[in-house]
C-alpha cells in the first residue's frame, strides 16, 4: 500500500526523520505546504546542506518513483524533454521505400512522428501516469542552465504540461511533485520563482549537525563526533574559498573513524583535511597553529 500524503507539519517531520533526514520545522513547514497546495519547491542554499537529499527521501517515504534532472550547462529539450529516434525514423522511411507500396507510405506519414519514435526524457516521463501516485521530480542544480532553458520550465511548472510542436500538448494527469535546488552560482529568475515556493536551506546549527552525523555515521564515538561538528563549526567561520558543508562533515567523520579515531588530535586533523575542505589554498590556510586554535575551540565547545 502506498503510503498517503502527510497531513500536517508533525507528519512531515516524522516523514523525513523516518527516512534519516533530521529536519527543522521551518523547512518541515515549507515541504508540508508545497505537498498541500500541489506547488513546485525550489531549494536554494550552499553546496553539501542536503537539498537534494530532500526529494531522495521524500520519494523513499511515499513510496514513489525519483525522476531526476541532473542539470548542466548547455541542458537542451533533447536531453530534458524529448527527442526523436531518428535511427529507427530512417529505417522506417527505407523500408517504406524498398516496399513502394502507396499504403506503407501513407502510413509511414502518420507513423514517423507518432509515440513510437518517441524518446522520453525525464520532464517528459514525470508527466506519464506511475504506479503508487505522482512522482517525485527532481530537477538538480537548476543555477548551472541557461535562462533559455528556465523560460522552457515555466509551462511545466505552472500548468505540469509540455507541448511537442508534432504531437501537440501532454498534459499530466496528476502534477508530479516539484522539488528544484539550486546552489546560487547565479540569481534564478523571479518569474521561475513566483511559480514555486521558496526555502533557503543553511548550515545547520551544532545541535542539528550532531544529530545528523549520529544518524548518517552512527559508527563514530560520541566524543568524537561532537568534536568534529565543533571543529566544523568554528572553521566555517573562518575565510575561506568554500566552506564545508554536512555532506563534507559526514565524509570527514567516517574518514577519522575508519582511522579508528576516538578523538581530534592537531596530527590527524592535519592528515585529513583533505577530506574536509576541496580547494588546495584553504587547506593550506588552516595548517600550522590555526589547526591548533581551532582544535582548540571545537575541545571547549564539545564539553560545553
Amino acid at each position: 500500500m502506498t503510503p498517503s500524503l502527510p497531513t500536517s507539519i508533525d507528519e512531515t517531520l516524522t516523514l523525513l526523520q523516518s527516512q534519516g533526514y533530521v529536519a527543522d520545522r521551518a523547512l518541515a513547514t515549507v515541504l508540508f505546504l508545497a505537498l498541500r497546495m500541489k506547488r513546485p519547491l525550489l531549494l536554494e542554499g550552499e553546496a553539501g546542506t542536503g537539498k537534494t537529499e530532500i526529494a531522495k527521501v521524500l520519494a523513499a517515504g511515499l513510496g514513489r518513483r525519483l525522476i531526476r534532472l541532473q542539470c548542466y550547462e548547455g541542458l537542451d529539450l533533447a536531453s530534458a524533454v524529448y527527442e526523436w529516434n531518428y535511427a529507427g525514423q530512417m529505417m522506417a522511411i527505407r523500408l517504406a521505400e524498398a516496399s513502394g507500396g502507396a499504403s506503407d507510405r501513407e502510413r509511414l506519414e502518420s507513423d514517423l512522428f507518432s509515440e513510437r519514435y518517441l524518446v522520453k526524457r525525464p520532464l517528459l516521463q514525470a508527466l506519464e501516469p506511475q504506479e503508487g501516485g505522482a512522482p517525485i521530480l527532481l530537477i538538480d542544480e537548476l543555477d548551472r542552465t541557461d535562462e533559455a532553458f528556465e523560460a522552457f520550465l515555466l509551462e511545466v511548472l505552472a500548468d505540469a504540461q509540455v507541448t511537442i510542436p508534432e504531437l501537440g500538448t501532454i498534459r499530466a494527469a496528476e502534477p508530479p511533485i516539484v522539488i528544484l535546488t539550486s546552489n546560487r552560482t547565479r540569481e534564478i529568475h523571479d518569474a521561475l520563482k513566483r511559480r514555486c515556493l521558496y526555502h533557503w536551506v543553511g548550515y545547520p546549527d551544532a545541535p542539528r549537525e550532531l544529530a545528523i552525523l549520529k544518524a548518517k555515521a552512527p559508527a563514530a564515538p560520541a566524543k568524537l563526533a561532537r568534536q568534529v561538528v565543533a571543529f566544523v563549526q568554528a572553521i566555517r567561520k573562518e575565510e575561506l574559498f568554500k566552506a564545508p558543508g554536512v555532506a563534507e562533515t559526514l565524509d570527514w567523520a567516517s574518514a577519522l573513524v575508519e582511522l579508528d579515531a576516538v578523538a581530534l588530535d592537531p596530527a590527524i586533523v592535519s592528515d585529513t583535511l583533505g577530506a574536509l575542505l576541496k580547494y588546495q589554498d584553504d587547506i593550506q590556510a588552516m595548517q600550522g597553529s590555526k589547526v591548533g586554535e581551532l582544535l582548540d575551540q571545537a575541545r571547549l565547545a564539545a564539553r560545553g
